[in-house]
């Protein structure tokens, strides 16, 4: 394996850890040891050497002054942040010993819960080690359900699962849709592409409910009311099917259900649907006759419609519109909500379920707060990686009476000293991606990455896996697939069974290349992994899970008195909470701010700029007023989720539904409501 830790100065190649899907090839620039700068790799043949701010700042994040470097045992109350230092050794003695009583206890083992997410998209550091810790332990098992599990379920009845268009290919489509999708912000590699195309005479369209900078840079942008976006793709649909613009020998070639969609969807008319979505009669014409004339065609389905009630039958609809006109046949036509599925790797020996001695329970992380407060048998203790939940996680009020518990025994690992970790009573401190081996897979993009240690660790911090083999033999746990190598970890990883396009591609050759596609055949010459083979428009799957079969539109839960909907949508230089603690990245992001209808504002006497109060029954926070017409009446938009070191009150997740949606147990943060005065 090539070192690059003993080579002071030099460029070197490194991986982007951030959960972002364009997983961006960097070089990484050394001094004396010490990273100085960070920019794109110009020979990765997606991203091009071009990156976010936020990963050209990142250096700021790395050698921050708060960042966290030797074990802490909490001193005062939970929340304070009160600690004092301790070793490597106390600090696994205290949790071992702890957990040994624990399973020894009449609740046993599962009164423990792992909570994780990624935080950092390394797969052996989030998917390896620690899964195979927690399996031997036979801790509760969380459900990881937090950002794309609605969308990506209502896709999979649809399409068979997690594929879609190489975007590579997407250069060649001519009509780009972006729906509910701020790719400036959170996809920046396919606006490159996009904005390539437009130069041949593509035209670019984006559907959200907020005038974003996406939008802004579109050349049409269609505003949606939220939770709405089922209900537009059906009357695209019915126009489509009565203006006579589908490709009716490829729903007869290769789509099940297409007779029955034709009929279903006569229910949704544009006036009927305008109604619903606040998209005018007009537009809804001029968009299917645009769609339907145009190929190829090419929609970027987003996370955001899916954060919904409704947001997996949403996806689902949204997906079933490249079949009606043929354009997974086109070369850059067709959809992409997701490409993992082209890159799956082996699951079982990344996690290694064997080790596991019972079936434990299941905890949906969208549930946390409900779960600490009243599960029972109870949770006794939680550790947390790669997650900051006390910011993340929906109703964060409820999620922090819970950290609170004193009775809760919590261990945090991270890089920071963040809202969670002051509610832990052992916080761990954690090594950056530039300090670890570990494998990337791209859920937008086709390549496979490897990325090896830049630097020397940061103090006394320990990466993951590091920390779980140490953890074994605390605890006395003596398999040997608890004690292996990140290097034959990546190595089982890719030697997927079930997944061909990987074959050939180990540690070895990426040690060699850095990076490498799978074999991914052209659309569709793969039979879909389907029931019946086809793009399902009538899914006999979803009906025996007692879902409507057809692509419905559902209107959201009632979610109280209250008369604006309210999205917390992401920010343009954090990720979730990553570099929300670091004053870079919070100085560029300046403030945080709550976009308002003029109507709406001027309702309540609120002018732009002015410190307003936004709450519901679940909490409250106070934000500054951005008013004009970025959104639709009766819509409220926030951006980021601010750190409390950030100074104010702008916890966004105090006012969003911890409900889970209509399928995956995904989350539902936007399809809250609340209500705005002035301060």
């Amino acid at each position: 394996m090539k070192s690059y830790l003993n080579q002071a100065d030099g460029v070197f190649p490194s991986v982007c850890p951030l959960d972002c899907p364009d997983q961006c090839g960097l070089l990484v620039h050394k001094e004396s040891g010490a990273i100085v700068k960070i920019e794109g790799d110009p020979s990765h043949p997606v991203t091009q050497g071009a990156i976010c701010n936020k990963v050209r700042n990142m250096t700021e994040r790395i050698y921050d002054p708060k960042r966290l470097q030797y074990p802490l045992l909490r001193t005062g109350p939970k929340g304070s942040g009160e600690f004092r230092r301790i070793g490597w050794e106390e600090a696994l003695e205290r949790i071992a010993g702890r957990w040994m009583q624990l399973a020894a206890s009449e609740e046993g083992a599962e009164a423990i819960l792992p909570y994780s997410f990624y935080g950092n998209m390394g797969r052996i550091g989030t998917e390896g080690m620690g899964r195979r810790f927690f399996n031997r332990l036979g801790a509760s098992k969380l459900i990881y359900s937090i950002c794309e599990a609605a969308g990506s379920e209502g896709y999979r009845y649809t399409m068979g699962g997690s594929y879609g268009t190489d975007p590579e290919e997407t250069i060649h489509a001519k009509l780009h849709i972006l729906w509910g999708i701020n790719a400036v912000s959170t996809n920046m590699h396919q606006v490159a592409i996009a904005e390539k195309a437009r130069k041949q005479g593509a035209q670019i369209i984006v559907i959200d409910v907020h005038q974003n900078r996406t939008a802004r840079w579109a050349d049409w942008f269609i505003p949606v009311m939220p939770g709405t976006d089922a209900a537009l793709a059906l009357g695209l649909m019915h126009i489509l099917f009565a203006e006579g613009l589908t490709d009716e020998e490829f729903l007869r070639q290769y789509t099940i259900g297409h007779e029955e969609l034709r009929e279903h969807v006569k229910q949704y008319p544009p006036d009927v649907v305008a109604a619903i979505t606040g998209v005018p009669v007009g537009d809804i014409y001029k968009l299917a006759r645009l769609y339907g004339a145009t190929k190829p065609s090419f929609i970027r389905i987003g996370n955001g419609p899916q954060h919904h009630d409704n947001g997996g039958m949403t996806t689902r609809a949204i997906a079933c519109l490249p079949a009606l006109t043929g354009q997974w046949l086109v070369k850059g036509g067709g959809a992409i909500k997701g490409n993992g599925g082209f890159l799956s790797l082996n699951k079982s020996a990344l996690e290694r379920p064997e080790l596991s001695r019972r079936s434990t329970r299941r905890i949906n992380m969208n549930l946390l707060g409900s779960a600490l407060l009243e599960l029972d048998p109870p949770i006794r203790s939680l550790y947390v990686y790669n997650s900051n939940p006390a910011l993340v996680a929906p109703e964060a009020n409820k999620v922090r009476e819970g950290l609170g518990r004193e009775d809760l025994f919590t261990v945090v690992h991270d890089l920071f000293l963040t809202e969670t970790a002051k509610f832990a009573d052992i916080v761990l401190p954690a090594t950056s991606s530039f300090e670890n081996t570990d494998l990337y897979t791209s859920y937008w993009h086709h390549y496979v990455q490897l990325q090896q240690p830049v630097i020397e660790p940061c103090g006394e911090s320990k990466s993951n896996v590091e920390v779980f083999r140490l953890l074994s033999q605390a605890m006395g746990f003596n398999e040997a697939l608890l004690c292996e190598s990140e290097e034959e970890m990546i190595d089982q990883a890719l030697n997927n069974p079930n997944n061909s396009r990987l074959r050939g591609i180990t540690h070895e050759t990426l040690s060699a290349t850095r990076f490498a596609k799978a074999d991914v055949k052209p659309f569709l010459m793969e039979k879909l992994h389907t029931p019946s083979g086809r793009i399902e428009l009538y899914s006999k799957a979803m009906e025996r899970s007692g879902y409507p079969p057809l692509p419905t539109y559902v209107p959201l839960v009632d979610d109280g008195p209250y008369p604006l909907l309210f999205i917390p949508t992401a920010n343009h230089n954090f990720l979730n909470s990553t570099f929300a603690q670091n004053d870079k990245h919070i100085k560029m992001e300046k403030t945080p701010r709550i976009y308002m209808n003029a109507f709406d504002a001027a309702a309540r006497g609120i002018r732009g700029g002015e410190m307003v109060h936004v709450w519901n029954a679940r909490g409250s926070c106070e934000l500054e007023a951005a008013v004009g017409n970025d959104v639709l009446p009766g819509v409220a938009v926030s951006q980021g989720l601010w750190s409390d070191d950030a100074g104010g009150k702008a916890l966004v997740n105090a006012l969003t539904p911890d409900r889970v949606a209509d399928m995956g147990n995904g989350a539902v943060f936007f399809s809250g409501k609340v209500e705005v005065a002035l301060r």
